[in-house]
């Protein structure tokens, strides 16, 4: 098992590195103020963090990198629970030690700006302070966490049905050259259309090692109000049933061809 854990903790490292660091280079924006906090820029650079972790370990581990892909995989595609737990221990890791990375890269604009949470989603995010002004601990800019919660089912499910399409050998045949193209991609599409009323976490793994790692460095009120249990729960549940619906309304009839 070290290899492929090996692979998802470096791949996962990667992840965050590029992920929460597009958000502390354009949050952060020394040069251009907050005019450079563009939300396109976010989630490109989110879509190519994915591309790039993906390819980088998809030959070790399967580039999981995330605990709502390993649950799913397990459930309905043969994955052996035995190595769930291992798998999910090793997203976080690398997720923390991303999160590290990006302190390490933008330690002195985090520091002079009060360490804000560039690190994961919900109240109190660079995100949300941007766009919004602030956010309570109650509400996220306006959207209630009933919102947020259909927004990680929904998208969670979306990053599913990319994932499973990229390696179904029944359907148009996109395999493991450019799989980790059409991964990125709905990661964007997720992004750019369903992102706004929660940060489109979609990954415990990738929230919920960035935000203990913020803790560490000083980052104030990531655990308040409780909305930390929606990025590291509901991703579960709408990646397993995002995998059902992609085997109902697709596997279930490329089967009948």
């Amino acid at each position: 098992m070290f290899g492929p854990l090996l692979g998802e903790v470096f791949g996962t490292f990667i992840l965050i590195l590029l992920g929460d660091g597009v958000v502390a280079n354009v949050g952060l924006a020394p040069r251009l103020a907050a005019g450079a906090y563009n939300w396109n820029t976010i989630t490109l650079g989110w879509a190519f963090a994915v591309i790039v972790a993906v390819y980088v370990s998809a030959g070790v581990s399967g580039a999981h990198l995330n605990p709502a892909v390993t649950i799913s995989l397990a459930m309905k595609r043969g994955f052996p629970w035995k190595n769930v737990l291992p798998y999910i221990v090793a997203q976080i890791i690398g997720a923390f030690l991303g999160g590290l990375g990006v302190y390490l890269t933008y330690r002195d604009g985090l520091v002079s700006a009060g360490v804000p949470n560039v690190w994961c989603t919900g109240p109190g995010s660079v995100f949300g302070s941007a766009f919004w002004g602030g956010t309570g601990a109650a509400a996220i800019g306006g959207y209630s966490f009933t919102t947020a919660i259909v927004t990680e089912l929904f998208g969670t499910a979306v990053l599913m049905w990319g994932i499973l399409a990229s390696g179904d050998s029944k359907n148009i045949g996109l395999m493991h050259n450019m799989g980790p193209f059409l991964v990125g991609g709905t990661v964007l599409a997720v992004g750019l259309s369903l992102g706004g009323p929660s940060g489109y976490a979609i990954n415990p793994a990738r929230d919920f090692g960035p935000r203990l790692f913020g803790t560490l460095v000083g980052t104030t009120d990531l655990w308040s109000g409780g909305y930390w249990l929606i990025p590291l729960i509901v991703p579960v549940i709408g990646g397993v049933l995002g995998t059902y619906v992609y085997d109902w309304l697709v596997t279930a009839n490329l089967a009948k061809k």
